[in-house]
């Protein structure tokens, strides 16, 4: 018997190359832990080498996981020196497509594109009904990279796909070589956030701005914190129905907390997140 999921997570799981070995990331990783702290049945359309051991870390999470099988993982290393962070892209997944989407998932009350990699078919967005909230966050479709792997940014922009998104998450980070992206796209989509670190945020409301303020926090790590906001936004629009305001202050209060963790278990745990929504819930 097929179930439809509450929240349903779109991108490939990646695995980072670090000093202390092979580890598992990517937006995937980061919010199907996120949304099942908010207790919610939770399924993930990934692609990765079958038996990779970097699975095991979606599936205590994942109500139902489907892996399209394919020769590597999705992996990424990161070299730092003075001139800062410098990426390669080591393996690439399968790409997902609209035929990879069973009829069960495409009812979904929330959906989450999460390209990592340019993975994920920006034709997914058009296979979900109207009253589905569908959101993405766009690093992934914003990265290229040549015959020796070193990842460069990349503009993408797609009107017709935007068309079918309702709400669109990024960091200025992610577009600090073409800032013009800001402008393009709090005019494409209804709900765009633009995420600053410790400076809080934006939303834009069918282009109109409203700043958001971040929680202080001691920064231990910030990797990972843009998929927990992103999640926990999502998430919270179930549980607010359909509120951004309040949606928005949970996002803002379990990214915060995110940062003074690393890797994985900086997403919320079940009891941070019954907290920040009842916190907001009942102001």
């Amino acid at each position: 018997m097929t179930i439809v999921p509450d929240f349903l997570l779109i991108g490939h799981i990646t695995a980072d190359l670090t000093p202390n070995g092979r580890i598992a990331g990517g937006t995937v990783s980061y919010a199907v832990r996120t949304a099942h702290a908010f207790g919610l049945r939770v399924a993930v359309l990934t692609s990765a080498m079958p038996d990779d051991p970097v699975l095991d870390e979606l599936r205590p999470y994942a109500h139902e996981l489907i892996v399209l099988p394919a020769n590597e993982t999705t992996t990424y290393e990161n070299i730092y020196s003075e001139q800062g962070r410098v990426q390669y892209v080591r393996g690439l997944a399968a790409p997902i497509e609209p035929e990879h989407v069973p009829e069960h998932f495409r009812k979904a009350p929330l959906v989450h594109l999460g390209p990592i990699a340019g993975d994920t078919n920006p034709v997914i967005a058009s296979l979900f009904p109207p009253e589905t909230w569908v959101l993405l966050t766009l690093q992934g479709w914003l990265r290229r990279w040549g015959d020796d792997g070193r990842v460069h940014f990349k503009h993408w922009f797609d009107a017709e796909a935007l068309r079918h998104m309702d709400i669109v998450v990024f960091s200025e980070e992610d577009i600090v070589e073409a800032p013009q992206m800001e402008a393009e796209y709090r005019g494409a989509v209804d709900h765009l956030y633009v995420t600053r670190a410790e400076k809080g945020g934006t939303h834009y409301t069918k282009g109109v701005p409203v700043n958001y303020q971040a929680r202080p926090r001691t920064l231990v790590n910030p990797t990972g914190a843009g998929d927990v906001f992103a999640s926990s936004l999502l998430a919270s629009l179930l549980k607010f129905d359909g509120d951004f305001v309040k949606a928005t202050e949970v996002a803002a209060e379990l990214a915060a907390n995110s940062i003074t963790r690393v890797g994985l278990p900086s997403a919320p745990t079940p009891e941070e997140a019954s907290a920040a929504v009842a916190v907001v819930g009942g102001a």
